[in-house]
């Protein structure tokens, strides 16, 4: 394998896992300081892409109880945000 790709594969999943890192702890924080609630769809979306850059960097990794774990909380949030939208249209 080229080197040049191998580094550049290597340096995305490793961004893409720091700023799912960073989306997942935004969402925390700003929920337990009442900043956000769980009813709205900014938390659920900060989680989301937090578990599609953790999914990203696990992938990398050959990791996959992390990926599990991150696609089951990516759909847990989408379907939240779908159960909300059709609350509010409905």
């Amino acid at each position: 394998m080229d080197i040049h790709l191998l580094f550049a594969g290597k340096l995305l999943s490793s961004v893409l896992g720091w700023v799912g890192t960073v989306c997942y702890l935004l969402a925390y924080f700003l929920l337990s300081i009442n900043k956000l609630r769980s009813d709205q769809k900014l938390y659920h979306l900060l989680n989301i892409i937090g578990a599609v850059g953790l999914t990203c960097h696990a992938l990398f990794l050959n990791d996959y109880p992390n990926v599990i774990v991150n696609v089951v909380w990516a759909t847990i949030g989408l379907s939240t945000i779908f159960l909300l939208v059709r609350k509010k249209q409905g």
